[in-house]
């Protein structure tokens, strides 16, 4: 095969349809909104692929502060910590929509890792574009103010980029959550919000719409 038909492959690789041909070790379950898929300090013993919905990643601090570290859809993964050796989950996940979700365990996820190369290269880059998130994230929670986190949150939250329109972020998300996330109070993200809403950064209807025009509260200076 040459280097340019195996690049074309790679390219058309389709995990959602790759994990779905594994012989045993996988489940699928449809999870009903508000559900615990895993909770922290559980035994880490499986990596899951969510097929369709939307979940969220909390952390509760010992002195019982809990904490938003991510929302997660379609095509992500969770639980990869179990591959490293992790005995137990370091964060609960709950679903924040009706959800399907495949549950690969350890064993059968590390066998097609180091036997299926397309698969090995795909799930490699998603943990690598993950770490650069999270990484992005610290700094950000570091250097900048509250409502230029807000901001980006929202334009992640939106998957902003795609095709450059504006798509709804999450149905029905709670200022509390997006306080969780912000690092910031619940008055706080509700001033911003209101204030995006009004200069037309943000749009209720049905659901929440993010405009690109949001941008420009993460680069002004």
């Amino acid at each position: 095969m040459t280097p340019v038909a195996a690049t074309a492959k790679r390219r058309k690789f389709d995990p959602h349809a790759f994990l779905a041909t594994i012989d045993g070790g996988r489940t699928i379950a449809t999870v009903p909104k508000k559900r615990t898929i895993f909770a922290q300090g559980d035994s880490s013993d499986a990596v899951f692929y969510i097929q369709r919905g939307r979940v969220k990643l909390t952390v509760v601090a010992k002195n019982g502060k809990e904490a938003t570290i991510g929302i997660l859809s379609d095509g992500d993964f969770f639980g990869e910590g179990c591959l490293t050796g992790q005995a137990l989950r370091m964060y609960t996940v709950t679903t924040m929509t009706d959800c399907s979700v495949m549950r690969i365990d350890k064993k059968s996820m590390m066998e097609v890792i180091h036997r299926e190369r397309a698969f090995s290269d795909m799930f490699v880059a998603y943990l690598l574009t993950r770490n650069i998130r999270y990484e992005e994230d610290l700094v950000d929670q570091i250097f900048n103010s509250s409502e230029k986190r807000l901001a980006r949150i929202l334009l992640l939250l939106a998957h902003f980029g795609k095709d450059g329109m504006p798509e709804v972020a999450i149905p029905k998300i709670s200022q509390e959550t997006l306080a969780e996330m912000v690092g910031t109070t619940r008055s706080r993200v509700n001033f911003f919000m209101n204030r995006f809403r009004k200069l037309g950064f943000i749009r209720y209807n049905g659901g929440l719409e993010v405009h690109s025009s949001l941008l420009n509260v993460v680069l002004h200076d």
